[in-house]
């Protein structure tokens, strides 16, 4: 087996284009939650809260995925740093849909970031599943022929 690279992130680099860009397109539906920090309604200009909790679980995700990474290298285990840092946002916006709905932009993206980290998070469960059960080789350039 080759050196896994001294980040994860060199290792991340490491995968094909479709998988990179399924993964700009999740880190891009973190980092669009910026947009809606700031909002006008009839009282004036208003601070929403959610998009600080977004970023600040994306990041507790990145942090223990870091910490997965160095102690059992680039396993499928990883997937469970997701599970644990956007559990609690999640949740959140599950119980919170109907009330923010459908109709602004802001229920849009919300039911957009639902769908797209709700996609992650069961890759993520039946990879960390798949970890657990035995499946704990290196992924590391297992694309690679």
């Amino acid at each position: 087996m080759e050196d896994l690279p001294v980040t994860l992130g060199e290792a991340i680099l490491t995968e094909p284009m479709w998988l990179l860009s399924w993964l700009f397109l999740l880190v891009g539906t973190h980092f669009l939650s910026l947009v809606f920090m700031v909002y006008k309604d009839e009282q004036g200009f208003r601070f929403r809260w959610e998009p600080l909790g977004i970023l600040g679980c994306f990041f507790l995700a990145g942090a223990i995925m870091d910490v997965i990474y160095q102690e059992f290298g680039y396993v499928r285990l990883l997937g469970l740093a997701h599970i644990i840092g956007w559990a609690p946002i999640y949740i959140y916006f599950l119980v919170k849909r109907k009330g923010i709905g459908f109709i602004s932009l802001w229920g849009k993206y919300v039911h957009l970031y639902l769908l797209i980290a709700g996609i992650s998070l069961v890759v993520d469960a039946l990879d960390t599943v798949r970890y657990l059960v035995g499946d704990d080789a290196s992924i590391y350039l297992r694309w690679q022929i």
